[in-house]
């Protein structure tokens, strides 16, 4: 099945179970694809994603792979902490991607089988990662091995999005998160891709808007 009929029966699915996705459909550019190869380069980019923007993660990934070549764990602990600080990672990041290019190395994590676990038991696997929290395990979970019912309920601006789509007068916690989205089962990882494509097209316009007046 193509990924458009996937979204297609899924579109349909979420505007039956909740109507707000109608409106929310409606408003939205098409999604672009999230899909990315699954192995140590995508995670590692996960977590040099986590909390900046996006330039700014792509900035420093830039610098990263053009130093670091191959860019595979055991070419990973050739740099030490201080050599990847160099490049734009923080301490904390630069300590996350070398533990995670050890845990492989050490076969503490086998990402290649993570495609044959469930959902509950990857993030397990993920999360036992040093710097690997259940965002990061989530977002690798979704783009990298596709998974289809993946809620980052955590995640701040689809927490945004969700609240604004509902109207509510503050943004909803993770509880309220996880009880929206109950009934979008089995499809919230596409819930997730329409919120954010919302949040970039509806929630944030006004303000791209007022900076460009």
């Amino acid at each position: 099945m193509t990924e458009d009929k996937d979204l297609s029966a899924a579109f349909e699915f979420l505007c039956d179970r909740d109507p707000d996705f109608s409106h929310a459909i409606s408003l939205i550019q098409p999604l672009p694809s999230r899909t990315r190869p699954a192995g140590f380069e995508p995670l590692a980019k996960i977590i040099v994603e986590q909390q900046v923007s996006l330039a700014s993660a792509e900035a420093i990934w830039r610098r990263l792979t053009d130093a670091i070549v191959p860019f595979t764990p055991l070419q990973m602990v050739e740099f030490s902490e201080e050599d990847l600080r160099g490049l734009g990672l923080s301490r904390q990041k630069a300590r996350y991607c070398r533990t995670l290019a050890e845990d492989i190395l050490d076969g503490r994590l086998t990402l290649d089988g993570l495609h044959n676990l469930d959902d509950e038991d990857v993030l397990g696997q993920l999360t036992q990662v040093k710097g690997i929290g259940r965002w990061t395990a989530e977002i690798y979970m979704m783009a990298c091995l596709g998974r289809t019912d993946i809620w980052p309920a955590g995640d701040v601006a689809l927490q945004s999005a969700f609240g604004h789509l509902k109207k509510l007068p503050v943004r909803p916690d993770i509880a309220q998160m996880d009880a929206l989205a109950e009934p979008l089962r089995p499809y919230r990882t596409i819930a997730a891709r329409v919120l954010w494509r919302y949040y970039a097209d509806v929630v944030q316009a006004p303000t791209r808007k007022n900076i460009s007046d």
